[in-house]
């Protein structure tokens, strides 16, 4: 298949920091390859929804100026550092075209943006073979890591790209005060386009001005019209003779150009096809019209034995349940405050906000400070802070669920994205290492880590452990789940189910062995064990939904079959694999034992990550049947 927009056409520019101002011809070189670029990124990244695989389109387009200008002074001075460090990580769609660009993948590679194993990760994982040569993907936590690279390489300018939005993460104050300190020639160029997923830092966070914070940090900062290409290039030009830290910002809308997203927060993911189409058929690029008209998308229909055929989404479900009990409250603003950390959409915060906008607060992109400022407000009796973020970011937190905690904080926490199912933005948004929340010492410890099998269990359990004390952390996989059954084909947690802190649940009488899970992954090993069945192998299956409390009656049961199976998709080296077995031991329990959870770096895609991790329903039945 041949990349239907002509890269063929793109002009690659040398600059040197004598030429002041580009001549009315190398102006026009310039804009025709922004143009040329930006038509691609709106193509591929569309390609991509198209086959449902996500992506980011608006930040990515936005940069595609500066991007190319500093490229022309690494390609003219031999004084840059050669390479285009960004500290959002999601607008990777420009540095694989850059890759494409630049000669180390041809222009069809980009046909397969985000797909498995093709290596166009939903963030930038670092893999010199394909042109990409850092990794990146978590908000503002790569400046320092860029201090050290010029600390290493000091004759030599670093840039990085970086945005209002990322500019928003603690990590970067502490990195400007040392790039000052050290006089570090680190160049930011920073796309300032008032745009977060939450809608327009103006807005929501009045008085945060990134210009005037990097230059309160001591950098100097220029700040002018990003679009305004002769200007944009004097400015980076005049930074990159300038010594020590120098901050670049550009002004824009957010897909300047694009019709139906410009300036708009639909910017910050993928375009939609239809806009994409649109956009693209105005520019003449038929070719490209043609493929995404006749691109079909993929669809799983693959249904589970034991489990319902329609399916639910707990992330989305938790802020729908959350306001239900709100409801039942008097004056909730007084005891309630939940904190966003611009993920609302994605952790069902949105509910919350539209119902109780009094007791809603967008935090903006400063998880740190927002999971405090809840456990601050939760430190007293009556009162709890609701926070909300994916489960990859529960690892900043870490210090600050501490203190929280010997400060007897109460707050309900929800990390959605737990696992690897449905990950594209792959291994640095894989949500693995939940049991990091459960760090105190065992004595007097009342945190509990909290992970549903389904949209029903989510109901009932929120319902039990709202108003509980100290830390919940509840958990949710991004990708939509079935309801489990019962032996008589009645939703397993329908009716009169009730919900018991603390409680393993038998979802499966079992007599030749266990298998425990929970979570997204007790569905499949449901399947499992239900298949084996067939076989006439009589597996159990328990679901432990309180991740970090021992049911001992559970454990004395399971203890002396033959065989205990933990599945999971956390890490093997952190999970409850890793724990339960000590658990076994510690009882004088020796059956056999194995966990089955997440050992691999991800490779992209969307029902890929699982079976790349040996944990769809095969490798399940597979692991049973070695233990039998």
């Amino acid at each position: 298949m041949v990349f239907p927009i002509d890269l063929k056409k793109y002009v690659p520019l040398a600059f040197v920091l004598d030429e002041e101002k580009l001549s009315e011809e190398r102006l026009r070189l310039l804009a025709d390859n922004v143009r040329l670029v930006r038509d691609s990124l709106v193509f591929f990244t569309a390609l991509a929804n198209v086959k449902g695989l996500g992506g980011h389109t608006g930040g990515a387009y936005d940069i595609v100026p500066e991007v190319l200008i500093v490229d022309g002074f690494m390609k003219g001075t031999g004084t840059v550092h050669p390479v285009h460090f960004d500290e959002a990580g999601h607008r990777v769609a420009i540095q694989y075209a850059m890759a494409v660009l630049n000669g180390y993948q041809p222009a069809e590679w980009l046909l397969h943006y985000r797909e498995f194993g093709h290596g166009l990760y939903g963030h930038p994982e670092r893999d010199e073979r394909h042109g990409v040569f850092f990794s990146s993907g978590r908000l503002g936590h790569l400046w320092s890591y860029v201090n050290g690279v010029a600390e290493a390489d000091r004759a030599k300018t670093v840039v990085m790209f970086g945005s209002d939005g990322s500019q928003m993460e603690g990590d970067n104050a502490e990195a400007a005060r040392y790039a000052v300190a050290r006089g570090l020639s680190v160049k930011l160029f920073i796309d300032d386009n008032d745009v977060t997923i939450s809608g327009h830092p103006s807005t929501y966070m009045q008085g945060f001005d990134v210009a005037r914070t990097l230059a309160g940090q001591g950098l100097t900062v220029s700040v002018g019209d990003g679009e305004d290409l002769q200007g944009l290039y004097g400015r980076i030009r005049q930074a990159l003779l300038a010594s020590g830290p120098v901050a670049v910002v550009n002004k824009r809308p957010m897909a300047v150009g694009v019709p139906g997203i410009e300036g708009s927060p639909k910017g910050h993911d993928v375009i939609a096809v239809d806009l994409a189409i649109a956009y693209l058929r105005q520019r003449g690029l038929t070719e490209a019209v043609a493929m995404l008209e006749n691109q079909a998308a993929a669809k799983d229909s693959r249904t589970y034995l034991g489990s319902s055929r329609e399916t639910g989404k707990v992330r989305d479900d938790f802020g729908k349940v959350v306001c239900e009990l709100l409801d039942t409250m008097d004056r909730p603003e007084e005891k309630v405050l939940v904190v966003d950390s611009d993920l609302e959409g994605s952790c069902g915060l949105h509910h919350i906000r539209k119902k109780f906008p009094q007791l809603y607060v967008h935090g903006g992109i400063m998880e740190r400070n927002n999971y405090s400022v809840a456990a601050g407000f939760g430190s007293e009796p009556g009162r709890q802070g609701i926070f909300g973020t994916f489960s990859a970011f529960l690892e900043m937190v870490v210090s600050e669920i501490t203190m929280a905690r010997l400060n007897n904080a109460n707050v309900l926490a929800h990390f959605s994205h737990a696992g690897i199912d449905d990950m594209a933005d792959n291994t640095c948004h894989f949500g693995i290492n939940n049991f990091f929340a459960d760090n105190a010492v065992a004595e007097g410890d009342r945190t509990r880590l909290y992970f549903p099998a389904d949209v029903l269990q989510l109901r009932a359990m929120l319902k039990a452990v709202f108003f509980e004390p100290g830390l919940r952390f509840l958990f949710s996989t991004r990708s939509a789940t079935p309801c489990l059954l019962d032996e008589g084909g009645e939703k397993l947690y329908g009716g009169s189910y009730v919900f018991t802190p603390g409680r393993d649940e038998i979802v499966r009488q079992g007599a030749d062995g266990w298998v425990v899970s929970y979570g997204e992954m007790t569905y499949r090993c449901l399947d499992a064990v239900m298949q084996l069945r067939r076989q006439g192998l009589e597996v159990g299956l328990i679901n432990k939904p309180t991740l970090n409390v021992i049911d001992e009656e559970s454990l004395a049961m399971v203890g002396p079959s033959p065989f205990v199976l933990v599945v999971e998709s956390q890490n093997v080296k952190t999970g409850l694999g890793a724990r339960y077995g000590g658990w076994l031991l510690e009882r004088g329990l020796h059956p056999r034992y194995a966990c089955l959870g997440t050992a691999r770096i991800g490779r992209g895609g969307i029902a890929e990550q699982l079976p790349n991790q040996g944990l769809e329903v095969e490798n399940i039945i597979d692991r049973i049947l070695s233990l039998t």
